[in-house]
């Protein structure tokens, strides 16, 4: 697959009328419709799907930078530290993390950014987002941000509506009302008519004919005043439960973890039904950004680069007399002969193939995984945690073995096991082992063995990534038997 090249913009200088621009990034979804590669344990967003960064990482880039206020992240705390990566690797060190220990749709995890920032500045200009959009013309966002900020100085909540070029019926739209300034103002600043939900096909070709309609972005530039104000005015319960979680939340390593008893409260709406379907101080830009939610495979079709016959590839894939496939390899040589409008993705756990025609469809499909207890409907074979990651090689009946890969400087908990032994071969880089009193350094192609019982932690202390082969045998090799004595990313 070839990726495409995301163009650096220069935005506008963040304080140019006194206001800051603070980019809100919301990353609690779990993208479910792109399954197997999305998964609850390992969202799209933290995924290279569109190009050679994360989802989350083309998002940070857009937002970061002298021009802006550090970003405020909201996620859950299952993917805090995936996060925290995501920020550096952005050069964004600074950047804040909120953690909702539920989800509670978009209101409340935008109230909580919203608090949070207006304790600096209540008239910064909140930039919302979404971690997992795409934009095929992202030179064009600067344009747009600038019409936006200059909107929301005159105290409006911003909402950028994309000119569709499809009846698509997988996206809410916007119904554009009359010009802001008649007689001139804000460049293509309109109210907000209305918003329209998802639509059926038919609706959806009668509203593209129309022209006066665009789809709806879920990406808002408002004062935080302004929001909090809405907020208050519109859907009280969820400013004071948020507001009291975060009164009430600990500050945890990087993170702001909000109250769980309070935040547990708040009513779960929608920011458009809690605030933009009801304030009269909503307008809307157009905006030509090539936007995409990326929300199934067939929109990852559509933003592909094609091959002569209409396929698009991610992996190690051959096609042979195939047209207009979308097919993906996370790994394992995939063979394509034959096939038209199809869907194939290749995970070392999973394999999906559906028509492209059915891609909003496979939600339905995790639903039935879920029901039947699953486990892959919702945790990759590959585990990402703070230190690195492991992924499970082959299992058996009292025995498993895994690969386990530490990145550099990090280390695991102190810990022990009640119902397994281990061990621990080494396959590239450096280890040191702690072994009840011992302290072990083991290098290419040594091992050590950690009977049942015995206090133990493994640290990479070289430069390169660690690399080890884990054998776990005993009755029991479920990875809720671990007792953590210390641990320096804060888990229990």
């Amino acid at each position: 697959m070839t990726f495409m090249t995301v163009t650096d913009v220069h935005i506008p200088p963040a304080q140019a009328s006194g206001r800051t621009i603070t980019p809100v990034i919301l990353s609690g979804g779990t993208g479910t419709r792109l399954w197997p590669v999305s998964r609850a344990s390992h969202p799209k967003q933290f995924w290279a799907l569109t190009s050679e960064r994360t989802m989350i990482g083309e998002t940070l880039r857009r937002a970061t930078g002298e021009n802006f206020a550090p970003p405020i992240v909201v996620c859950n705390n299952e993917h805090r530290f995936l996060v925290a990566e995501s920020l550096r690797e952005s050069g964004c060190e600074d950047g804040r993390i909120i953690l909702e220990p539920a989800a509670r749709n978009t209101a409340a995890a935008i109230a909580a950014a919203a608090l949070l920032a207006a304790r600096e500045d209540p008239d910064t200009l909140l930039w919302i987002m979404a971690a997992d959009a795409s934009f095929r013309h992202p030179e064009r966002l600067a344009a747009a941000l600038e019409k936006g900020a200059q909107a929301a100085r005159e105290n409006y909540i911003v909402t950028f509506g994309i000119r569709p070029d499809a009846p698509e019926t997988g996206y809410g739209y916007i119904r554009t009302g009359a010009p802001l300034h008649p007689d001139g103002g804000v460049m293509d600043a309109h109210r907000v008519a209305c918003f329209v939900e998802k639509p059926d096909r038919l609706r959806a070709t009668e509203m593209l004919k129309d022209g006066g309609y665009l789809w709806n972005a879920g990406m808002f530039m408002a004062p935080a005043s302004l929001l909090l104000a809405e907020l208050a005015r519109h859907e009280p319960a969820v400013l004071e439960c948020v507001r009291a979680a975060l009164a009430h939340s600990q500050s945890d390593l990087t993170f702001r973890r909000l109250d769980a008893a309070a935040f547990l409260r708040c009513p779960s709406v929608s920011i458009d039904y809690a605030v933009m379907e009801r304030t009269d101080r909503a307008v809307v830009i157009p905006a030509d950004l090539g936007w995409s939610h990326v929300s199934n495979w067939n929109s990852l079709w559509e933003l592909g680069d094609k091959d002569a016959r209409g396929n698009v590839v991610a992996g190690d894939v051959v096609l042979e007399q195939s047209h207009n496939c979308y097919v993906r390899s996370e790994g394992m040589l995939t063979v394509v002969a034959g096939l038209t409008d199809v869907a194939l993705v290749v995970t070392s756990d999973a394999v999906l193939a559906i028509h492209r025609d059915y891609a909003q469809d496979v939600s339905a499909l995790v639903a039935q995984l879920k029901a039947s207890r699953r486990p892959e409907a919702d945790i990759h074979n590959r585990c990402y945690r703070p230190w690195g990651f492991y992924e499970g090689l082959i299992q058996g009946e009292r025995f498993q073995v895994k690969r386990i890969v530490v990145y550099p400087g990090q280390k695991l908990s102190l810990q022990k096991h009640f119902h397994r032994a281990e061990h621990w071969v080494v396959v590239s880089g450096t280890a040191v082992v702690t072994r009840d009193d011992e302290k072990l350094l083991l290098q290419e192609n040594e091992s050590v063995y950690l009977p049942l019982g015995c206090m133990h932690r493994l640290e990479n202390p070289g430069r390169i990534p660690l690399t080890l082969i884990e054998v776990q045998s005993g009755p029991y090799l479920g990875e809720d038997d671990i007792v953590r004595f210390e641990d320096t990313y804060g888990r229990q």
